[in-house]
Formats: C-alpha cells, sequence, structure tokens
C-alpha cells in the first residue's frame, strides 16, 4: 500500500529562463497532496535569489543530486528547455526512478525528442494546469514504490 510519505524532487528551469515560475508553484502545491517536495523552493524566485545564489554551483549540484537519490519519484516541467533539467531527468533514470515530464503545448517549443523518446519517462503534454492534478495522481498510482507496514 502507498503510504503518505512519498517525496517528490520537482524540476523545471532556473538559469534558462524563470517564465513558468508561478506554474511551478501550482504543480508544487499539487504534489505535495501527495507527499513531500523535496525542492519546495522552485517555485519562489525570491528564496533562488537569497538562498540558491550564494551557494556554488558544486554545492547545489551535489544538494540537488542528493535529493535525486532521496526523492520516490521525479516530476519534471520541461517547458522551457533547460541543461540543469535535462540533466536532472537523466540522472533520475540512470537510478531507476520513475520520471513524469510535464510539456505545456501551447509554449512555442517543441518537445525534445531525448525526453519524448525515452522509455524511462512518462511525457504528459497539457494545454493547462487544471488538467495535472487527476494525471499527476494518475502517474503516482502507478509508478510510486509500493511500501509494507
Amino acid at each position: 500500500m502507498l503510504d503518505g510519505g512519498l517525496k517528490f524532487y520537482f524540476c523545471g528551469s532556473i538559469r534558462g529562463g524563470r517564465q513558468l515560475a508561478s506554474d511551478y508553484q501550482r504543480i508544487i502545491e499539487m504534489l505535495k497532496v501527495h507527499g513531500q517536495v523535496l525542492t519546495e523552493h522552485l517555485g519562489d524566485d525570491q528564496v533562488i535569489e537569497t538562498k540558491d545564489r550564494i551557494l556554488t554551483d558544486v554545492q547545489i549540484h551535489d544538494r540537488d543530486m542528493d535529493w535525486v537519490r532521496e526523492s520516490d519519484l521525479v516530476v519534471a516541467e520541461v517547458t522551457i528547455p533547460s541543461l540543469g533539467v535535462g540533466y536532472e531527468i537523466g540522472r533520475a533514470i540512470e537510478l531507476g526512478k520513475p520520471v513524469l515530464c510535464l510539456f505545456r503545448s501551447d509554449a512555442g517549443y517543441t518537445l525534445s525528442a531525448m525526453i519524448s523518446g525515452s522509455e524511462g519517462v512518462k511525457p504528459l503534454t497539457y494545454e493547462s494546469l487544471g488538467e495535472l492534478p487527476e494525471k499527476i495522481g494518475e502517474f503516482i498510482s502507478e509508478r510510486a514504490p509500493r511500501r509494507t507496514s
């Protein structure tokens, strides 16, 4: 049976562009219904500016990779192309983590073949955030690790 203690690693563009930061915050809130979001700060530009910007690139990499390892599931908003998000997805796949990639269909970008063609990724194209709670719930039901009491 699933327990309420799921841990999510949510990722989305930071240095590549913050145009969807408010969407990230809403997606994080959707995930928090199901468990803990280790990267909750990703939806808050002020936290990123005041806390993440004082860390070295090595510190950010190592912290984030620790969170990827700790997570049960990875959810990536991939509409805005980001080298870092692609790296995190690749490492999550390598670690055997279930990965859901969210892509907004009306954004004027094309989803990378490396994402849509990967067997380790469940791509989900959406038009509005309102579609996501049900779809995220389905992904969690299908892919979350089962824990026994």
